[in-house]
């Protein structure tokens, strides 16, 4: 799909290193890289997150080009990306030199799989299509006889207990959810994948349809250790039609920088196309359809541990609410330019709805500004005055028929006046109390839970060593808490930071969610994206192979604790104090005196969520 062509003149003035090109055709820009006449290229977008990338000013040999997003650099003489280091590889296009002696770039065709047998639209009846906001990213679809309902989180926080929802969802939102004929979960991040509520569905409908794209690593990989009894998961393979009645079906997408993670929907009932990119960075390759009849995303940024919870060198508070202004402008830019060009009957931004409600995080929610939906609405309406744009309120509700008919009848019902919108309590101590209740697990008395967790994480060889505190409430470091030091070379676990040049980390969390992760066998989004750490680096560099490792590769299952707990020598039981230092022992020696041999989990494919 797409391509550039230059002609001889233009192949005969590439100079050595590193080119920028434009295609007069669509815009699209690509990087050619000549040395000693062989030509390589690719598009110039970081695979990262997207942004355009510029000639590096600190590079000597011409070989690198930063992106200007994220300041991520890549060598394009090997199409790796070299800071951070380890993470991805760039995707080359073919160079196809032509007769007259001119070249043309061609990329990967990607085919547009909604085309396949295409649906007339059909005429629809008022209240046939309704649209209806719940809170955050959960919408309920009424589609002639079937309702269906996209990422349903009605309760409790998500990732650990760092956000909270911001929308008050309607009175009756449970039993909408207890009724619906099927629900779309996106992806394992929590505010999506709600356990709370996915458990209070169970209770009553444990056997309601539930659909997920085929993951490399699954959505629903955590549902035995939370025991909810969901019995109907449906995995559907990417790209295919799933038909559900004769007039209704869907198609769900992956994206292309998370493809282990993020996955989009297209919604079809009688020919009119309902597109929802949730919170995709590039779903499908770029590639979605046009002119869509409603067309819904994610806006509103803030979602990253990255630059609140950082500390020391550049991470002032004034360069952080520089950084953050900078990027929301960019992600709301992007938002815009992305809506414009598909060119969608009605736009709805959601899926930004949440809000750092904890009283101890509110250094957060003062500093972790999001954008607005009236904004970015107010962007695409003076960019694009041809799109209707809806601004939800829980509970309000979107006839589509009517919204197709004609501009001036009233489409869309908002909720009654005097309807509570935003949420003002939260069942704080319910979720924060079950998290605490991880601190005295039993496992915590023997400071050697630390070589056992590690040693089942499986991250090793990376020169890293990192120094983890268990801290209270306000990241001060607990007194009888754990303090210890994990050297990722060999995964030792030294007294002493190692004499040897390293990179070095530091991560302070808070106890109780800490000890709930590594108890648990969580991933590290908790902390990460739930604001639940503090962290400081030196050199000041994002270890991609750590933190991916950590937010998305871990094993499935989670650590054997009873298996560690009967190879703790009983004596040790209670007399081992909760030390605040670890005695040195490597991977390999604690193997030995555990007497104990780990399995991996196969790797997942690689990928950065944050930053």
């Amino acid at each position: 799909a797409g391509s550039i062509s230059l002609l001889q003149l233009a192949v005969f003035s590439l100079k050595d290193g590193i080119n920028f090109k434009k295609s007069p055709d669509d815009g699209k820009c690509y990087i050619i890289y000549k040395e000693n006449g062989e030509l390589k290229a690719c598009k110039n977008q970081c695979k990262h997150q997207g942004g355009l990338f510029i000639k590096d000013i600190e590079d000597l040999d011409g070989r690198t080009v930063q992106c200007t997003k994220h300041y991520w650099k890549l060598n394009v003489s090997t199409m790796q990306y070299v800071n951070p280091p380890d993470s991805f590889t760039q995707d080359e296009l073919d160079v196809v030199m032509t007769d007259e002696g001119g070249l043309q770039l061609v990329e990967v065709i990607v085919w547009d799989p909604w085309l396949a047998d295409p649906q007339d639209p059909q005429e629809l009846q008022e209240g046939e299509v309704t649209v209806t906001y719940l809170t955050h990213a959960c919408m309920e679809l009424q589609l002639g006889g079937k309702k269906m309902i996209f990422d349903p989180w009605l309760t409790g926080p998500a990732f650990a207990r760092g956000w909270w929802l911001l929308h008050e969802p309607p009175a009756d939102s449970m039993e909408r959810l207890c009724m619906a004929d099927l629900i779309y979960i996106s992806h394992m991040h929590s505010d999506h994948l709600s356990y709370p509520t996915l458990k209070s569905l169970s209770a009553t409908r444990p056997d309601v349809p539930i659909y997920v794209g085929d993951t490399s690593r699954p959505v629903f990989w955590m549902l035995e250790k939370r025991q909810v009894q969901l019995t109907n998961i449906n995995v559907v393979p990417f790209g295919i039609w799933q038909n559900i009645d004769e007039h209704l079906r869907f198609m769900i997408l992956k994206d292309e920088v998370h493809p282990e993670l993020d996955t989009c929907i297209i919604v079809e009932y009688k020919g009119h196309m309902i597109l929802n990119t949730v919170d995709c960075t590039r779903p499908n390759y770029g590639r979605l359809p046009h002119n869509v009849d409603l067309m819904m995303s994610d806006f509103a940024g803030g979602a990253s541990g990255f630059p609140m919870t950082f500390s020391g060198g550049k991470y002032t508070e004034s360069w952080k609410a520089d950084f953050i202004k900078n990027e929301r402008k960019k992600l709301m830019n992007y938002k815009t330019q992305l809506v414009k060009s598909l060119q969608p009957k009605i736009y709805c931004p959601f899926a930004g709805y949440f809000v750092e409600a904890h009283p101890s995080d509110r250094y957060i929610k003062e500093t972790n500004t999001k954008n607005k939906a009236e904004e970015l609405n107010a962007l695409i309406k003076k960019s694009a005055p041809g799109i209707t744009t809806w601004t939800p309120k829980p509970g309000a509700v979107l006839d589509l028929a009517l919204a197709l008919m004609s501009p001036s009848r009233k489409a869309i019902t908002d909720p009654p006046s005097g309807t509570n919108i935003y949420k003002d309590s939260w069942d704080f101590d319910l979720y924060v109390d079950e998290l605490n209740r991880a601190i005295t697990a039993e496992i915590f008395k023997h400071k050697s839970w630390i070589q056992f967790y590690y040693i089942w994480a499986g991250f090793k060889n990376y020169n890293l060593v990192v120094r983890v505190i268990e801290t209270d409430e306000d990241f001060i470091p607990i007194a009888n808490g754990y303090n210890y030091l994990v050297d990722f070379m060999d995964l030792s676990f030294p007294t002493q930071r190692p004499t040897r040049e390293h990179p070095y980390e530091e991560i302070k969390n808070r106890i109780g969610v800490m000890r709930h992760v590594v108890k648990n066998g969580l991933l590290w989004d908790d902390l990460y994206i739930g604001f639940q750490n503090r962290l400081s680096r030196e050199p000041d560099v994002y270890h991609h192979r750590f933190w991916n490792h950590f937010q998305t590769e871990l094993p499935v299952t989670g650590p054997d604790w009873d298996l560690f707990l009967q190879q703790v020598p009983s004596y040790q039981r209670s007399a081992e104090p909760q030390g605040i230092q670890t005695e040195s022992v490597s991977a390999s020696t604690f193997l030995e005196k555990a007497d104990c041999t780990v399995s991996r989990e196969p790797s997942f494919v690689p990928v950065s969520i944050n930053e």
